[in-house]
């Protein structure tokens, strides 16, 4: 007989669980607009099936309550990650122009820790300071990708992409003021780019940072 929370979450997702055979990367559980229940219910089948490395973002407190009983591997900010892969020699720095980015950050942090790589987290090196970023350029020279995440006007990762050599990911992130338009201004500035071979996800995407990190360094191994 099938167990009716089975058919109660068929109606709702239908979990790709072969995802990783076929691009090298596990299906997400975006758990923003979910319910609790939907939320534990999608993580629990995932586990039960044997998915490699599960991660779940944008977690509210309602939803970290019932989601602890499954025993994440890793809570970092707002996402948990379970079983994580087998551990690369590959790290991937995390360069954020300030705190307010910090949610973003931590999501592509988890999400990196989930796929194996170590994630190095670069703090509050904006450009209103650029004497802090170009100290701060040792910490992640050994890094093989650069995720960089700016609100405001967005303009750290141009700056980045004309000092470092790795392949860079620029994030805008919705934290401004003015006429920031939640992202929009950061986003715009990102794609105008003047700094050749600047990659741009969209805003607030961390998780999407590090899956495109994730996707170069698969052609590293």
């Amino acid at each position: 007989m099938t167990d009716p929370a089975t058919n109660a979450l068929s109606a709702t997702a239908r979990i790709d669980i072969s995802r990783s055979t076929r691009i090298g990367m596990p299906e997400a559980v975006l758990c923003q607009h979910k319910t609790v229940g939907q939320c534990a219910d999608i993580v629990a089948t995932m586990l039960d099936q044997g998915q490699d490395a599960v991660i779940a973002t944008r977690i509210t407190p309602q939803q970290a309550q019932e989601l602890n009983k499954l025993q994440p591997s890793h809570v970092v900010g707002t996402t948990m990650t379970w079983r994580h892969r087998p551990a690369t020699n590959h790290r991937v720095a995390i360069v954020n122009a300030g705190t307010s980015d910090l949610p973003v950050a931590t999501e592509a942090q988890a999400t990196l820790l989930a796929m194996g790589h170590t994630p190095v987290p670069v703090n509050d090196v904006g450009v209103a300071g650029l004497h802090r970023l170009l100290d701060a350029l040792p910490e992640f020279e050994q890094s093989a990708v650069v995720i960089a995440l700016a609100g405001m006007e967005g303009s750290l990762p141009t700056v980045l992409a004309g000092l470092v050599a790795q392949p860079l990911v620029g994030v805008p992130t919705s934290a401004g003021y003015g006429t920031s338009f939640d992202g929009a201004t950061a986003l715009l500035s990102m794609m105008a780019s003047c700094a050749p071979g600047l990659a741009v996800v969209g805003i607030d995407n961390g998780y999407g940072a590090a899956c495109a990190a994730h996707r170069i360094l698969n052609q590293l191994s």
